[in-house]
């Protein structure tokens, strides 16, 4: 189930991104010759018009495939050479490069608001104005690798119910509040002691329990997670939208600034593979999100709508960025870069691309063992 949602997700993405493109060639005149559900090897096609839209065996996205985008001959001297990409104005081909990574924003963007009037998770005292929260819960945010709590099994997302400790006496002793503060007070209270954590998981009602012994971090007892109070903020359409706007411009900073982490430490010899997900890995976060329910799927999505718009920007060949780079050279030069170089760079790119993904899906696997 979870490889099927993620490739329904995958391709809604690519395909949103792809429109963009298309839409706007089409706008401005420009050929399209094929759109593509998925990639080849073709299944069947139909054609409207002068563009044949195609359903191909391989799920994992789409294309578009734009008359005059990759130069040569027949689209740069050829009778239909006025409908040709490279013929038309430096700025119109820039829009229709760009409309790709824009469309994902927009999509992201309207998920997230689909999110806010369906009912966000939201951190208490970083809700909205006006809005109110509803089904407020002590959920574990991250879960430390071989600590006492992931020794117990406890996960992020797991929702904490109770906190309760058996006394020699034979007496139960239980926390009277579950929250942050009184929760890290009970842990403290009873280091090197067995606790038991009733928590919930996913939308199962029934409560588990975790048995869990405090050990002393930095001189503080401490089981192991970070975590905090989310309950869920519903807000109306225009407030929706609003926020969810605000929402998408934080994720796209976020975003920016781990992607030039990135780069800076690989320039450094730091880079490391260990915060970098490929499909693999985003399959288990698709599991994860599904049990925990559909906004939080909407959420993951919407994510992987800027991170995909933002990886589109870098300034590489094959990608969106690296040909709108192409044409900030081409304008400042005052002519065209020639076909043959622009298009062996946008090659050698896609390789080098594909080659990345083959190390970061080894890397996944590597990691579930």
């Amino acid at each position: 189930m979870s490889i099927l949602i993620f490739l329904i997700i995958l391709l809604v993405l690519v395909l949103v991104h792809e429109f963009g493109h298309f839409f706007t060639a089409k706008k401005f005149g420009i050929r399209v010759d094929e759109f593509g559900f998925g990639f080849p090897p073709k299944l069947a096609g139909k054609k409207f018009g002068e563009t044949e839209y195609s359903l191909n065996l391989l799920p994992i996205g789409g294309f578009v495939k734009i008359f005059g985008e990759n130069p040569d001959e027949e689209n740069t001297n050829g009778p239909d050479a006025a409908r040709s990409f490279v013929h038309k104005a430096k700025w119109k081909q820039a829009i229709v490069l760009f409309a790709g990574i824009f469309a994902n924003f927009l999509l992201a963007w309207l998920l997230f608001s689909i999110g806010f009037m369906s009912g966000f998770p939201t951190a208490v005292g970083s809700e909205a104005k006006g809005s109110a929260l509803k089904d407020v819960n002590l959920v574990i945010l991250s879960v430390k690798p071989n600590s006492p709590a992931a020794i117990a099994g406890l996960k992020s997302g797991d929702k904490i119910v109770s906190a309760m400790h058996m006394e020699d006496s034979g007496e139960m002793h239980m926390a009277e509040e579950i929250n942050p503060e009184s929760l890290r007070a009970f842990v403290i209270e009873h280091d090197e002691a067995e606790i038991e954590i009733g928590y919930l998981r996913g939308q199962s009602k029934e409560v588990n329990i975790a048995k869990v012994t405090p050990h002393a971090e930095n001189g503080v007892p401490a089981i192991g997670i970070s975590m905090d109070e989310i309950g869920i903020a519903k807000m109306p359409v225009l407030s929706s939208f609003v926020e969810g706007l605000k929402l998408t411009l934080h994720v796209t900073k976020g975003t920016l600034l781990g992607l030039f982490g990135l780069i800076k430490d690989s320039i450094k010899g730091q880079g490391s593979l260990a915060s970098v997900t490929g499909p693999v890995g985003m399959v288990a976060i698709v599991g994860d999100a599904y049990q925990f329910g559909f906004v939080y799927l909407l959420s993951f999505a919407a994510l992987i709508s800027v991170n995909l718009a933002i990886i589109n920007l870098v300034p590489f060949p094959a990608l969106d960025g690296g040909r709108l780079f192409f044409l900030l050279i081409e304008k400042i030069k005052g002519s065209r870069i020639r076909p043959r170089i622009a298009n062996t760079a946008n090659a050698v790119g896609f390789g080098i691309l594909i080659l990345l993904m083959v190390v970061v899906t080894y890397h996944d696997i590597i990691k579930l063992f």
